[in-house]
């Protein structure tokens, strides 16, 4: 605590505090590499933190709605989380034990097998990799293949999975394709210009297409990977009738079905696991973020059947990380034993609701999408014309005309929407193919009230980019708009 004290520098707004808030971001650009994000777009520096609330060096304090990219199930520092920890701490158990069994271990996962999709559990095994959700993934594409004998991966366009080599390879934006990529169903910008139910339909039919054509150039693949909602691609939910579609096409084919759960799991899309939306049992499930309490944890779970690799098929120094597996154990408990999920589903719909309604008084914002407390609005330049690539001919009689086609994305507007938001107070990230997606990721135990004033600051920052203060003026002051809790508040 002193140490945060004295990197505080002084009270909230004194000269001291911005200074030492200051000399902190000097130093970080000084000294760590051109590979950091966050940093660039957020310079701020949190010391202190409590739910959906940090407080920086520099005094202020800001709603996070982007909750560690998603790992935040519970908000920063939730006292479940804490008092696991400290337990562990207490105990005097081993901190590293490599991948030999302990009762913290143990609980964990029968914690987690508690909470998984019905004909999985009873069948499962678990592979604890390194703490990343990248490595899981590596570990799923090494289990596919040992159990298959073959090589090859499906994944989907707009994907993102990773950064570690074979992750990356099966993400949109994959520098040399190894991997053989199908179009991910989306109305906004459907890649057959159509949308809708007819749209993931042909999608769907171009699948079995690859497949079953012997002269597509993609033999059969060891197994298919998809994300129920693509959160680096834009926030997209994926249709429940096709992910049940792209089931079945999977399993008449023998094709090991991989869901890639690390940012939708634990209750985030208003279901448990997101691919319980649609009744799709895969059968491998890749989790990390949220599963482990705030800490880093990462496993793979999925059907025994799969299990032919051989002892140290994929290994990793840090994969009894035990105070992470408790903190998980803390969250996983909390979330299913209060009901989260199905807040998050009756939240989030009420929030996309105030987004929609956004949409309406804004030209700037061409949708908004998204499944429980995971949204995503696009942002548009509203006076350009939809470009050529948007206006795709099918022979589809569903085709849209010119007029419906979206608008260009706008990233500078949505990186000025972004500024906007911080200087009010609220973080929110970027996403979506041109990084034109303003992305809210609160934690599942946000109020009502932190609710509407996530919004309130949002519509504000909005009014302000694209000019329409006038809105602003005449909009009814919600009950979030004075919320400047402390961040040690509930």
């Amino acid at each position: 605590m002193a140490v945060i004290e004295s990197v505080r520098g002084g009270s909230p707004g004194t000269e001291d505090a911005r200074t030492a808030h200051e000399g902190i971001l000097r130093r970080q650009s000084a000294r760590e590499s051109a590979a950091r994000t966050y940093a660039r777009a957020l310079p701020i520096v949190p010391v202190r933190a409590r739910g959906l609330t940090i407080e920086g060096a520099d005094g202020r304090r800001y709603l996070d709605c982007l909750s560690g990219a998603g790992t935040l199930a519970l908000g920063h520092n939730h006292p479940v989380v804490l008092e696991a920890i400290r337990g562990v701490l207490d105990s005097g158990a081993p901190l590293h034990v490599l991948d030999l069994a302990t009762p913290v271990k143990d609980a964990f996962v029968t914690e987690l097998f508690h909470t998984l999709p019905p004909g999985l559990a009873d069948h499962a095994r678990v592979q604890f990799c390194g703490p990343a959700g990248t490595d899981a993934v590596e570990a799923a594409f090494t289990l596919v293949r040992a159990a298959t004998g073959r090589d090859g991966i499906l994944a989907f366009s707009g994907a993102y999975h990773g950064m570690t080599a074979g992750a990356l390879a099966a993400s949109g934006g994959a520098p040399d394709v190894r991997v053989a990529r199908l179009p991910f169903p989306q109305d906004y910008r459907c890649p057959f210009g159509v949308g809708g139910e007819r749209g993931a339909e042909l999608a769907a039919r171009w699948t079995e297409s690859v497949l079953d054509d012997p002269k597509s150039g993609v033999p059969d693949p060891a197994g298919m990977i998809l994300e129920p909602v693509q959160g680096e691609g834009g926030v997209l939910p994926a249709p429940d009738a096709w992910l049940r579609r792209m089931r079945r096409i999977t399993a008449d084919r023998s094709i090991p079905l991989i869901a890639d759960e690390v940012q939708t799991g634990v209750g985030r899309t208003g279901a448990f696991w997101a691919v319980e939306h649609s009744g799709v049992t895969p059968d491998v499930m890749v989790l990390s973020k949220a599963i482990g309490g705030s800490l880093p944890l990462a496993v793979i779970v999925y059907r025994d059947e799969l299990d032919a690799w051989q002892p140290g098929a994929h290994a990793g120094t840090f994969r009894g990380n035990q105070l992470a597996m408790a903190a998980g154990t803390a969250t996983l408990a909390y979330v299913r034993e209060n009901r989260l999920a199905e807040r998050a589903a009756d939240l989030g719909a009420h929030m996309l609701r105030r987004l929609r309604r956004l949409m309406g008084e804004h030209a700037c914002i061409g949708d908004v999408r998204g499944r429980g407390l995971m949204m995503g609005v696009e942002v548009v330049d509203p006076q350009a014309p939809a470009t050529s690539g948007e206006r795709i001919v099918t022979l589809a009689a569903t085709a849209r005309s010119p007029e419906e086609q979206p608008r260009p994305a706008a990233p500078g507007l949505a990186a000025a929407i972004q500024r906007e938001c911080l200087r009010r107070g609220l973080i929110v990230e970027l996403g979506g193919r041109h990084s034109s997606v303003v992305r809210l990721l609160p934690p599942l135990t946000i109020t009502d009230e932190q609710a509407a004033a996530v919004l309130d600051r949002l519509a504000d920052a909005v009014d302000a980019v694209s000019g329409d203060r006038a809105l602003a003026a005449q909009r009814p002051p919600g009950p979030g708009r004075q919320d400047d809790r402390p961040a040690h508040a509930d």
